[in-house]
């Protein structure tokens, strides 16, 4: 049987419990990844205690209660809380999610909380997106078109844009992408479920003018054909998209085009 040993530095230990909460009846045990760049620490696993009779529902009311009252070097992204911005992309409970719309009674044990996943590590929980957003430049997400532009507006009729529905949804919080194992080996060369999403979502709007040219750009072994179609993606999406769907119906238009 084959055996995989991790480096030395990448072993997660066991970090600090901190104490419970004084007086606190309701409490929800919180495990936190926590890793310092500048520490030559391993990443350890930080056990709190949040008082819920003094914290709002969610998992990130959970990790904002323990910034501010707790452990103030806790580091995360958060913006919108509401399920919007897409900042607070993170793994609870073995689930990449939004912090902001995953309540901590839905885990209904310890509240189990990692970044996402292959990806490099910031600090704690924040990820570096560079090559995710370096991806969505990459594929143009804007109207390109010839036709000199109309004193008012792009005109598209109510059908053409129902088309739109189920793509233009997408915050790119990356949760799908961090998702994928084609993305996990492949992740500098196949663009991931997301950014795929977002070219669908520009080849099928009636007002851009470039559909060829968009092809021609995802014509290549990895930027498109590395999705075997495992449809971990839509699976965690936490807008209810289809990730899979898109990147299928892009490849029925790369096989239209041929015959």
């Amino acid at each position: 049987m084959v055996q995989f040993t991790l480096p030395t530095n990448s072993k997660v230990a066991t970090g600090k419990a901190w104490p419970r909460p004084d007086a606190a009846s309701n409490v929800t045990e919180f495990r936190v990844y926590r890793w310092h760049p500048d520490d030559a620490a391993n990443p350890r696993i930080d056990t709190y205690y949040v008082d819920r009779d003094d914290c709002a529902p969610m998992v990130l009311d959970g990790l904002i209660w323990l910034k501010n009252k707790v452990d103030p070097t806790l580091t995360f992204r958060r913006s919108c809380r509401e399920g919007v911005c897409g900042s607070c992309a993170m793994n609870v409970d073995g689930e990449n999610t939004l912090a902001c719309t995953k309540a901590m009674d839905d885990v209904g044990r310890a509240v189990a909380v990692y970044p996402l996943p292959h990806l490099p590590v910031v600090k704690d929980l924040v990820v570096d997106l560079t090559t995710f957003y370096a991806q969505l430049r990459s594929i143009e997400p804007w109207l390109r078109t010839e036709t000199p532009q109309p004193q008012k507006e792009w005109r598209q009729s109510h059908a053409d844009r129902e088309k739109l529905d189920g793509l233009y949804e997408c915050i790119l919080c990356a949760c799908c992408s961090t998702s994928c194992p084609s993305y996990w080996w492949n992740g500098e060369r196949f663009l991931g479920p997301a950014i795929l999403l977002q070219a669908y979502r520009w080849l099928i709007d009636s007002r851009d003018e470039a559909t060829g040219e968009r092809l021609d750009e995802l014509e290549d072994p990895f930027r498109l054909y590395r999705c075997h179609h495992i449809l971990n993606c839509a699976q965690t999406c936490p807008k209810g998209l289809n990730p899979a769907k898109a990147i299928a119906e892009v490849k029925k238009m790369m096989v239209a085009r041929r015959v």
